[in-house]
């Protein structure tokens, strides 16, 4: 598990890195567009291992899958660095004469490294204790969904369906949010807020819904708000920390994030235990949902109405296009 998991750290974080910085007037809808392939994935995973293991026993499966798991080094051989005008600020030269990068041996080259000063930078740390937030409900009704719709009687084929609704639901999400936030009628902030408060309010929803209809429709609602929210996040965070900084502050973010995601199955389930029934573990969970949302008014943006991002001037089109073909 160990291995497995810093694996898919080692692929996860530069790969939304590089998507962020190879865009930047379409970058939401770029996110969205290479985060479907999650969704996809988890849809099309259930049944094709079930398949393996059918076939070729549960060794045989894992080798097939691993497999598969190495086509992402050819992948990760076709993306292509980039140095961005950003980059070449961070590097410039400070009074001293040495480069901003520069550091005091090996301790002070990590520092650098993991862009730890980013600790220190109050918008990011809103933005990460906001999304820690999110990620300790956003992942209950993976784990308590099914087992509430059949505590209330359905059958197991109703209740697994309603997690694959929301996981159809979940990719069209990612789409549309990501077309809609490139529009830039609303910053990127407050789509997240809005996305973040409607998923929480579906969440809080679920133990009250007595119908299979009723369940059906927050599934939808659940399904589309969760996966609208997930592109604008990743979207965001290069306008609060700058596209150079991208690399730390998404290790950083990814880091800290993970406690709310630990934390929120044991919580779930330990209410479970205490109530009898799954009413406070939804519940809560919307909660924190709302909490997050509310927590990203301490970013400054928050409290503008402007459609432009934040930090951001209006430039010509020519520029930034000439930005983003910026290479080493």
């Amino acid at each position: 598990g160990l291995l497995s998991g810093f694996g898919w750290a080692l692929v996860f974080t530069p790969a939304v890195a590089a998507v962020s910085r190879y865009f930047n007037k379409r970058r939401t809808l770029a996110m969205g567009m290479s985060f479907t392939g999650v969704g996809i994935g988890s849809f099309v995973f259930s049944p094709l291992f079930q398949y393996l293991i059918d076939e070729y026993m549960w060794r045989g499966a894992l080798l097939i899958i691993a497999g598969m798991m190495l086509n992402l080094m050819v992948c990760g051989a076709l993306i292509r660095p980039l140095t961005l005008k950003e980059d070449l600020v961070c590097a410039a030269p400070g009074p001293s004469g040495r480069g901003a990068s520069c550091c005091r041996g090996a301790g002070g080259m990590i520092f650098d490294l993991l862009d730890l000063t980013l600790l220190q930078h109050w918008p990011f740390l809103t933005l990460v204790l906001s999304i820690t937030l999110i990620n300790t409900g956003y992942f209950v009704p993976y784990v308590h969904f099914v087992a509430h719709a059949r505590s209330i009687g359905f059958d197991e084929y109703k209740a697994a369906f309603l997690m694959s609704v929301a996981g159809v639901m979940d990719l069209i999400g990612r789409l549309l949010s990501g077309w809609f936030s490139d529009l830039r009628r609303m910053r990127l902030v407050h789509i997240l807020m809005l996305w973040t408060l409607l998923t929480g309010i579906s969440l809080i929803a679920i133990p009250f819904a007595r119908t299979y209809s009723t369940l059906m429709t927050i599934s939808v609602a659940y399904g589309f708000c969760a996966g609208a929210l997930t592109p604008v996040v990743f979207s965001l965070l290069p306008e609060i920390v700058g596209i150079g900084r991208i690399y730390g502050a998404l290790g950083l973010l990814q880091m800290l994030e993970s406690v709310g995601g630990l934390l929120g199955a044991p919580i779930s389930g330990w209410l479970r235990d205490a109530t009898g029934n799954y009413t406070a573990s939804f519940v809560v969970a919307g909660t924190f949902l709302l909490l997050g949302s509310l927590v990203l008014l301490g970013i400054p943006s928050a409290l503008s109405c402007s459609c432009l991002p934040p930090a951001r001037l209006p430039r010509l089109e020519e520029e930034e296009e000439e930005e983003e073909r910026v290479r080493v």
